[in-house]
């Protein structure tokens, strides 16, 4: 057998030495492999080598980014990627209304939580229909704070998650501002009226420039590379628990993010509500 595939007989025989005890490197590779696995298992196999590797570093292996790249591929693991493209333009402007002036001009920096939110609309496809999703995150953490869903895009659907906002977090009268694309939902008497009542400061960007709300629509392109693209509902409800179970359970609480040094918007916004309790006393002079 080994003449007919050409394979040298110390080849075979050094193959089975390895095999009857390996070597401390092989061993080692082993049992980090088993690592890599249940942690690209439990980020619902989403997570390339760069956060793989920054889990096992937080949990305290450190190891080169380099092996665990080689032993990923070696076993064929691999993080989520766009593999297929849904979208059609969504926003519709009506002509009629008058838009707020955009307080942001693409800076998405906030100096502290409930300081900055932005704030979209995009659907899925699902059994039953178009499924509406519209959200808001929080600039300084990328926290998702509000959420709704449902089988129409109108004022009700921003509104509700709006008013989920508002109801989780700490809203200042004139310290937040909301920014939006001018789309007709969030330019209607009733959306403005509700952010007015709530003091918080509207500003829009133009309609369908994705670089006027890049936050917000970096947020939906994770959504759907990580979750959407992956995965068929035959109903909304089945949708909507799903994305129950990505955002509140999964995206807020334990997805970790370069941008944030590798914690989780929860995570981050924990660190700073303890150095603001507890600031490090100053230097003796």
């Amino acid at each position: 057998m080994l003449r007919q595939l050409e394979i040298p007989p110390s080849t075979f025989y050094g193959w089975l030495d390895q095999e009857r005890g390996p070597s401390a490197r092989r061993r080692g590779d082993a049992e980090l492999l088993e690592q890599i696995r249940a942690v690209h298992e439990r980020s619902g196999q989403t997570y390339g080598a760069p956060r793989v590797h920054a889990t096992l570093h937080r949990r305290g292996r450190h190891v080169s980014r380099k092996r665990v790249e080689r032993l990923m591929r070696a076993a064929g693991l691999q993080g989520a990627y766009l593999r297929k493209r849904w979208r059609k333009p969504s926003t519709r402007q009506d002509p009629r209304a008058s838009p707020a002036p955009d307080l942001v001009e693409r800076d998405f920096t906030a100096p502290a939580p409930d300081r900055l939110w932005v704030a979209d609309a995009t659907r899925f496809p699902c059994g039953e229909g178009v499924f509406w999703l519209a959200a808001v995150r929080d600039v300084f953490s990328n926290r998702i704070v509000g959420w709704k869903t449902s089988d129409r895009c109108d004022t009700e659907l921003v509104l509700g998650a709006l008013e989920y906002a508002v109801w989780t977090r700490e809203v200042r009268d004139g310290q937040l501002r909301h920014h939006s694309d001018r789309g007709s939902n969030y330019t209607s008497f009733r959306f403005g009226t509700r952010l007015e009542d709530h003091g918080i400061l509207a500003s829009m960007g133009s309609v369908g420039d994705s670089y006027d709300n890049a936050l917000m629509e970096n947020f939906f392109s994770t959504l759907k590379t990580e979750l959407v693209y992956r995965t068929s509902w035959r109903t909304r409800e089945q949708a909507e628990n799903a994305l129950f179970a990505y955002i509140d359970g999964w995206y807020n609480r334990e997805r970790i993010q370069a941008r944030l040094g590798w914690l989780s918007p929860d995570e981050y916004e924990h660190t700073w509500h303890t150095s603001r309790a507890h600031p490090e006393p100053e230097p003796a002079r």
